[in-house]
């Protein structure tokens, strides 16, 4: 009999509780919108920014990763893909870069070669076919990421990515091809120093894709050895012995001149010095970039304008060619994750 009353107080309690809650609740939103009456909404408040809107450097193209490195098995439909290029074209974005086609053994095409030679595990969607589709669709210009058999990372010699490569981009451009919006490539194995074989593997690469494709633009990302580039499995976030800006720009200048004629653009990836040597490390980039006589810039320009190749790229300078406008510049780099 006591339990039976104990548990009707219980009850009794809490159903008091809820109501005094939920007036609580009602009387807290009523009061939150009288004060709202008659004041700004959110759609008027607006940040006072030092550089005003549409005055700053606008960023036209971006990366797309896969996830073959990390969890494939988790990526996006093509519903959320879809949404995804809808919003990036909304905001100005022309140029979709796939970060890579596949590493090691989860590749993100149907690949005959890859899965016969390296063991490659058959994927559930042909990702390359839907990202052609879509860049289609909204009028975006694709580049394709060529393949990473994780042999560089294993041995740090970038020329055992020539031959895992050569067929890619035969295979690839023969099945996709055809699609207006695949415009360029980009190649994948990223690098930060005067790497082992890096000036004959990207000059190889470069030439080859270039070749099958008519003369499509090549792109490579490497990144700056800055004092935060350190393992992501350590537990160090910065190191003492990074790169100089002297050293940069000697290596730098050697790889470009090393690999001229068959690279196109170079975006550096930014995530790996720190803030305040920005402006030094790109100014030198930048300088590296212009290395180029004013009369080969004013023929890239004219023929930019009207939509023929520009046989500058095939001259004896090396400099960062853009994808989408009429002049020579430093195409901006990409922030590393």
């Amino acid at each position: 009999m006591k339990n039976h009353n104990r548990r009707d107080f219980i009850k009794q309690v809490s159903a008091t509780g809820a109501v005094l809650a939920t007036g609580a609740f009602v009387s807290c939103a009523e009061k939150a919108s009288a004060s709202c009456s008659g004041a700004g909404t959110e759609e008027n408040i607006q940040s006072k920014l030092i550089i005003p809107k549409a005055q700053g450097l606008k960023i036209s193209g971006t990366f797309l990763d896969e996830i073959s490195h990390d969890i494939p098995h988790q990526n996006w439909g093509e519903k959320e893909w879809d949404r995804d290029f809808a919003y990036m074209k909304a905001i100005g974005i022309d140029t979709v870069i796939v970060i890579r086609s596949g590493y090691r053994k989860f590749i993100t095409y149907p690949s005959e070669y890859l899965m016969k030679t390296f063991g490659c595990y058959m994927p559930s969607v042909d990702l390359i076919d839907m990202y052609l589709r879509l860049s289609d669709k909204y009028g975006m210009k694709f580049f394709f990421g060529l393949y990473d058999s994780g042999k560089y990372w294993d041995t740090g010699d970038l020329t055992w990515e020539i031959e895992s490569n050569k067929y890619v981009i035969e295979e690839v451009w023969k099945k996709y091809g055809h699609h207006k919006s695949f415009q360029g490539w980009y190649l994948c194995q990223e690098i930060s120093r005067a790497t082992k074989g890096a000036i004959a593997a990207f000059s190889s690469l470069g030439k080859q894709c270039k070749e099958v494709s008519g003369g499509l633009p090549t792109l490579i990302s490497p990144w700056i050895d800055g004092k935060k580039a350190v393992a992501a499995a350590g537990g160090d976030l910065t190191k003492a012995e990074a790169v100089s800006v002297e050293q940069h720009e000697k290596e730098w200048s050697e790889i470009f001149d090393g690999i001229k004629g068959n690279v196109d653009a170079c975006a550096f990836q930014d995530g790996h010095i720190d803030y305040d040597e920005l402006d030094a490390f790109f100014s030198v980039n930048k300088k590296m970039a212009d290395q180029v006589p004013p009369d080969q810039v004013r023929q890239a320009a004219h023929e930019a304008r009207s939509g023929r190749p520009a046989k500058v790229r095939q001259g004896d300078h090396f400099r960062v060619l853009p994808f989408h406008e009429s002049s020579v510049r430093l195409f901006a780099g990409r922030a590393s994750v």
